[in-house]
Formats: structure tokens, C-alpha cells, sequence
């Protein structure tokens, strides 16, 4: 049965799969936009990208999709810098323009929300403490 639940995971699952993938066939991008105070640019965008596939793989199965979710939730997390960077310094990403770097703020913690809602157990499946 389709639900709103599976539009969510649908969406995340097909965010982070093509997101993941693209840190493999386009790493330079992902690699220009991380802030410089940080090291190992080639290294964390290969790293962070199997993160990304796997928690959407994750995702698809009901015993891990729990654990996926938090993972997703958490790699979001760490990706922010990133993001903020963009924000602050626009005149360093001159393709993009400044509005879409604010949106893609907002849009990344309906994303956070979106994980969290659609990875969650059922109350019924959730286990008893």
C-alpha cells in the first residue's frame, strides 16, 4: 500500500542516492564548495558520498530504516558547514544565484524533518523500554 510515508522515503531515498552517487562523477564540485578551515576535501566528499548511498539503501529496509534515518539525519548535519559557506561567501559561487543558497537553508531543515518523519517505527513496531 502507498502512503505519504513512502512518498517520504521515496524522496530521501532518491536525494541521497543521486546525491551519493554524484560525489563520485563530479567530485570537484562537492570538494569547492566545502570551507577551507576544513581538511581532507577529497577524502571526506568519497567518504561522506558511500555514507549517503548507503543510508538510502538503508532506508529501504525495515529493520535498518530506524538506524538509516539517524545516520541521514546526522551526515545532513555535518554537511552543513558546507552549505553555510556557500551562504556567506556567494561571490564565490557566481553560477549560483544568492537566493537559491538561502532557500537551500530552509529546504535542508524540511529535509531533516522529512528523515525524521518518514524513517521513524510505526508506534506499534517501536520497542518497549
Amino acid at each position: 500500500m502507498f502512503t505519504a510515508k513512502n512518498l517520504g522515503l521515496a524522496i530521501v531515498f532518491l536525494f541521497f542516492m543521486g546525491g551519493g552517487i554524484t560525489h563520485f562523477t563530479d567530485p570537484a564540485f562537492f570538494e569547492s564548495i566545502m570551507p577551507p578551515w576544513i581538511g581532507f576535501h577529497t577524502e571526506i566528499v568519497y567518504i561522506s558520498g558511500v555514507f549517503e548511498i548507503l543510508g538510502a539503501i538503508g532506508i529501504l529496509l525495515p529493520s535498518l530504516r530506524q538506524w538509516a534515518g539517524n545516520g541521514l539525519i546526522l551526515l545532513v548535519i555535518c554537511v552543513t558547514p558546507a552549505n553555510i559557506h556557500m551562504w556567506l561567501n556567494p561571490d564565490l559561487f557566481p553560477d549560483v544565484p544568492p537566493a537559491f543558497l538561502t532557500i537551500r537553508l530552509v529546504l535542508q531543515v524540511g529535509l531533516l524533518l522529512l528523515i525524521w518523519w518518514s524513517t521513524r517505527l510505526p508506534a506499534s513496531d517501536s520497542p518497549r523500554a
